[in-house]
């Protein structure tokens, strides 16, 4: 009988490892694209750089990760769709500058490698990746004994675009005159669950089990309803449709991350009756008695991208986005913003 090693016995497996590592080359594989120069297994990623075309590239790079909504991940038992937040969450970020996302790197740490879990996990990631267009070129799954709770896990990614300087978006050009345009949302997407949580699971002592009328589903299903990926849409809007400015709504709202792309002397101005956000945002008000501001402060709302355009393209884009099959609302304007004004008004008409 083979001794069991002393490194495994502190309870990190790496024969696991290399069985998990087999098994996801075959998975990770199929999102490469032709700039990939490596295979999963090595020291590193290694990508070349598509500068064809462009004048003057710049990389462009985010991280992020999926927060307190793996813990529903956790209470369902399923792990092959917060792999698909974790890709959104970046890649959304990167794109809304203007960016190509070419590759990602994802980190997985688990107190003890599951093997069938953690290759759900990477299910997640790549079919992510593969809506987005970009790369998984490699990772790191950490094993880390004493260091999470049995059956948790956390996971971060990175993702690093591409873009010609002439392309970039920063806002700008964002001037007074301008339309906001909102993209729906598929639901709570990655943020607010913090809150989310207090609210079905303690206020109103829910199961993530209990099939709730309002959503047509469970709790579960409706929370775990993975974030949408914007990248398609973006490209093919801007292809020959010009657009002032970009932002994705994650934590803080409209509120906090709509003036990140305003220039000082222009403020948002957003018609709240335009659009009507999905059920479980004004099931979440009503049971815990939040205001307007709260609400536009902590979820999205129905509103997972805000894109800027000149007056004269808003029928335009949203046309586009119509015929793209996107949920699209003009919900609001750019104005001239005053001294000690905020940089966001809400006008219910």
């Amino acid at each position: 009988m083979k001794k069991k090693d002393r490194y495994a016995e502190a309870g990190v497996d790496i024969d696991a490892g290399n069985k998990f590592v087999k098994l996801i080359k075959p998975i990770v594989a199929k999102t490469f694209k032709s700039g990939v120069r490596t295979d999963i297994g090595g020291f590193a990623g290694i990508c070349s750089l598509p500068t064809q075309g462009l004048k003057s590239p710049l990389l462009v790079a985010s991280t992020d990760g999926v927060g307190t909504k793996l813990r529903i991940a956790f209470m369902m038992d399923k792990h092959d769709t917060v792999g698909i937040d974790l890709v959104a969450m970046s890649v959304n970020d990167v794109v809304v500058q203007g960016a190509t996302p070419l590759f990602m790197l994802d980190y997985l740490a688990m107190g003890k490698l599951d093997v069938e879990k953690a290759v759900q996990i990477v299910k997640g990631i790549a079919q992510g990746c593969t809506e987005a267009e970009c790369s998984l070129i490699g990772g790191e799954t950490a094993e880390m004994p004493g260091f999470y709770a049995e059956g948790e896990y956390d996971l971060a990614g990175f993702v690093v675009g591409v873009v010609d300087r002439e392309n970039l978006l920063e806002g700008s050009e964002i001037a007074v005159g301008n339309q906001i345009i909102g993209i729906a949302s598929s639901g709570l997407h990655s943020n607010g669950y913090s809150l989310a949580r207090k609210i079905f699971f303690d206020q109103l002592k829910m199961s993530v089990h209990d099939r709730v009328d309002e959503f047509g589903r469970t709790l579960g299903e409706e929370l775990l309803e993975p974030t949408r990926i914007y990248v398609k849409t973006i490209k093919n809007l801007r292809r020959d449709l010009h657009v002032t400015g970009i932002a994705h709504i994650t934590g803080g709202g409209l509120i906090d991350n709509l003036p990140r792309i305003l220039p000082k002397r222009c403020k948002a101005v957003i018609k709240t009756s335009s659009w009507s956000p999905p059920v479980v945002f004004r099931f979440l008000q009503e049971q815990a008695k939040l205001s307007q501001r709260e609400m536009m402060r902590t979820f999205n709302n129905g509103i997972g991208l805000v894109m800027v355009v000149r007056e004269e393209h808003a029928g335009e884009a949203l046309s586009r986005l119509k015929a793209m099959d996107e949920r699209a609302y003009h919900i609001g304007c750019v104005e001239a913003r005053a001294d000690r004004e905020e940089a966001i008004q809400f006008a219910d008409v």
